[in-house]
């Protein structure tokens, strides 16, 4: 495998030069269904804190901002964090996956919307790990990612890991997730005409013998 980082820079770098044509040609795509699994899994009272994870140009950071949550957005790509401050007027922090600087036990919920399945497999177990730690107990994430048989490598300049529900079970559990619920995407389709996978976990954590 080629070096991580080398991997995740080469893969921004696409983002970089082809931000404005990724916002003009996603701006439109409805992710309700998304959206709404992970505001459904949330067992706190609204307002929510939520991290969008590789929010891009910030489409879905502007939806949950309207609906009174409080959003905060990370990306790698310094163009999407500057085009996402201006399109949502959320705070927007500037961090590649693999370098993740997250705050301990501060949202209720982490969107990963066609983002976690950019990062290389053998980076993935950390990621994870600190998606979980920046959960509240409790938290949910909710991830989005193309479905396939547990290969990864490039796909024209972007680099992609592409998992079946099984293998990604697997990961999200080792790094103390618990599953929710999962479904296949564009809904109301054959399995073979849905390429997407979204699933959704709970941040669980074992108590201590203080809080027991």
């Amino acid at each position: 495998m080629d070096n991580i980082e080398d991997i995740t820079q080469a893969t921004l770098r696409h983002y970089e030069a082809t931000a404005e044509q990724f916002f003009a040609g996603t701006i439109d795509h409805d992710v309700s269904q998304n959206i709404d699994a992970l505001l459904a899994a949330i067992q706190t009272t609204a307002p929510y804190r939520l991290l969008d994870l590789g929010c891009g140009p910030g489409r879905d950071l502007k939806a949950f901002k309207a609906m009174g949550h409080e959003p905060i957005g990370v990306d790698g790509s310094a163009r999407f964090v500057d085009m996402a401050r201006a399109y949502s007027g959320c705070e927007v922090w500037h961090q590649d996956f693999i370098q993740l600087d997250l705050p301990a036990a501060c949202f209720d919920g982490i969107y990963a919307n066609a983002s976690l399945f950019h990062v290389p497999s053998a980076a993935l177990p950390q990621v994870l790990v600190h998606l979980h730690a920046a959960l509240k107990t409790g938290g949910v994430l909710f991830s989005s990612n193309p479905r396939g048989d547990n290969r990864e490598g490039w796909s024209g300049p972007r680099y992609g890991s592409y998992y079946d529900y099984d293998t990604w079970h697997r990961y999200l559990t080792a790094a103390g997730f618990a599953p929710v619920q999962h479904y296949y995407r564009p809904t109301g389709l054959p399995r073979e005409q849905q390429p997407w996978l979204a699933s959704v976990w709970r941040c669980v954590r074992e108590r201590t013998e203080a809080q027991a």
